[in-house]
């Protein structure tokens, strides 16, 4: 996990959408500033994306969408 990013002390929360049982855990991290961290929580050292804010606020914005197509 890159440390110049400082995502060694990042405050992980897990989505309110994963599963509870332990599966599908996607955990964001939302302290870094001008960055949104992404990982899987069944792997916390393992790789993670990260996406400019605004990146992820559209993308945010996107699911949240009444029009979008589930096709």
């Amino acid at each position: 996990m890159p440390t110049t990013l400082g995502l060694s002390t990042a405050s992980w929360r897990k989505s309110s959408y994963s599963n509870p049982d332990g599966g599908n855990c996607v955990e964001v991290a939302d302290n870094p500033p001008g960055i949104v961290p992404v990982r899987d929580s069944r792997d916390p050292d393992g790789p993670v994306l990260i996406f400019p804010n605004d990146s992820w606020s559209t993308f945010i914005a996107t699911l949240k969408s009444p029009h979008r197509s589930n096709s």
